[in-house]
């Protein structure tokens, strides 16, 4: 029932994806040659865009999904945090099944705006019978739970927060760190409980996760899993892009979290723990939410699950459980206004293309979208020359005009179609036209959101909080 690990030709594929050739995507059989305006059909069929009505430290976020999956596990949340000036968002990728990442992806926001609100203002809205939404406000989130399902979480949700009201408030790495926790122990609670197929689906799933949570100045990047966090920041001398990741992947490159994992485990485990590259030979992040096949007892395996699921459930050279945290590594840091924005992407983005070739490509699309903007002219005087100058810089600029106006978009087309000479429009027609059964073979699910700062606001931000405290405030 459960599809847990790939073929080992898929994982040698995807983990070499960028020294396939679209010589080795054509011997595959002739597939259909989509036109130009079928791929942008498809490139932009999820596209959305956001563009903050106050003026704050958040301009706008543009995010896109492109499947793999059928259906596509990987799933995103934004929202506006409410009774404060805050922005949540996150990216989940599931893994297992689209269960598990489609849960998490609803109610982590929820326990995370909760629990970032000041102790007082969340009593009040106790006492005002609040719900798991009166915390946020989702912009881009059309579908519900199912009613059988909903009360089941909106009672865990609401223990949840009377837990918090009965706690001293915390550093928000600290909250951040602790709502991961909390609500992967309660899918583990809700599956025991009701022995629902549907909830213990859920938590047999699996998903790791890469959330920002932005208020004020102070940016946090909590992260469980193989998502990725890369800042884009203008250096203001050479004016050249420069990536600083914000997360660290949890899989077997990470040699401090294999260290982890083994000290955690008997040495006579040490070669079994860990085996080609994987989590007890199958998992390939080292940090998710659910997958409680990896972390429940072997009691709780024998009485609960393997009777609903049957023997190939448990894993092998299972002994010494939990072998999986969905516990995040928390990354803060103080927007400047030389930081011009995040992008927050699944694995399926970090296949084909570092950070560094990431911030390179927003930044260009950014440089690249002002020639579409209305020309202004400097104040004061100016002269015919000057006008003529602006004019043929225009023009010139025309040439890098983007195809896609969405960053995200723009992100999964070089993805797809880059090469040595530019955008090939076959090798994007190829990876679209893939048959379902071959097409997780050459790419995964790739989600993005890029999130864009408002310098301007940021600036004023420092410069307020200078005149304060008697510091000089940094400048663009």
């Amino acid at each position: 029932m459960f599809k847990f690990v790939l073929n080992d030709a898929a994982n040698y594929v995807r983990s070499n994806v960028r020294e396939f050739s679209l010589n080795a995507l054509r011997l595959l059989p002739q597939l259909p040659q989509l036109s130009p305006y079928d791929v942008n059909l498809v490139l932009r069929e999820n596209e959305f865009v956001y563009n903050f009505p106050v003026d704050g430290v958040i301009r706008s976020y543009e995010t896109n999904q492109l499947g793999s999956n059928s259906p596509c596990e990987d799933s995103r949340t934004e929202a506006s945090l409410l009774h404060r000036n805050g922005f949540i968002c996150g990216i989940f990728d599931g893994h297992g099944g689209a269960s598990c990442g489609q849960v998490v992806s609803k109610r982590l926001l929820r326990y995370v705006s909760a629990a970032t609100l000041p102790r007082q203002v969340l009593r009040e809205q106790m006492k005002q019978n609040c719900s798991s939404q009166s915390f946020l406000k989702c912009h881009n989130d059309n579908v519900d739970f199912v009613s059988e399902i909903k009360p089941i979480y909106e009672a865990s949700f609401l223990k949840y927060i009377k837990q918090l009201t009965e706690t001293p408030q915390r550093d928000v790495a600290s909250e951040l760190e602790n709502a991961f926790l909390q609500l992967d122990e309660n899918i583990a609670q809700e599956a025991l409980a009701s022995s629902d197929v549907r909830t213990m689906t859920v938590a047999l799933s699996g998903a790791v996760a890469c959330l920002v949570h932005i208020e004020g100045l102070q940016l946090h990047v909590a992260s469980t899993g193989d998502c990725g966090a890369v800042l884009g920041v203008l250096d203001p001398q050479t004016q050249q892009w420069q990536p600083k990741k914000l997360n660290v992947e949890h899989n077997t490159d990470n040699m401090s979290e294999v260290r982890r994992i083994l000290a955690e485990h008997p040495k006579e485990e040490q070669e079994t723990v860990i085996r080609n590259g994987r989590l007890l030979s199958q998992l390939a992040p080292l940090r998710a939410f659910g997958d409680f096949r990896y972390k429940w007892s072997l009691d709780i395996m024998q009485q609960k699950v393997l009777p609903m699921f049957g023997e190939q459930t448990m894993a092998p050279n299972y002994y010494t459980p939990p072998y999986l945290t969905a516990r995040p590594d928390v990354q803060q840091h103080e927007l400047g206004p030389n930081d011009k924005f995040l992008v927050i992407a699944s694995d399926g983005l970090w296949d084909f293309l570092s950070p560094s070739e990431v911030v390179s490509l927003v930044g260009e699309h950014i440089n690249s979208k002002k020639i579409l903007e209305p020309m202004r002219l400097p104040e004061g005087e100016i002269t015919l020359q000057r006008i003529s100058e602006q004019l043929a810089e225009r023009k010139a600029g025309l040439t890098r005009k983007p195809v896609d106006q969405n960053a995200a978009t723009h992100l999964i087309r070089h993805a797809l179609g880059a090469t040595d000479y530019g955008i090939e429009h076959s090798k994007i027609s190829y990876y679209l036209t893939l048959p379902k059964d071959v097409v997780r073979l050459y790419r995964d699910d790739i989600t993005i959101t890029v999130i864009y700062f408002n310098s301007e606001h940021i600036a004023q931000l420092h410069s307020e909080a200078a005149d304060q405290s008697g510091v000089t405030a940094p400048v663009a």
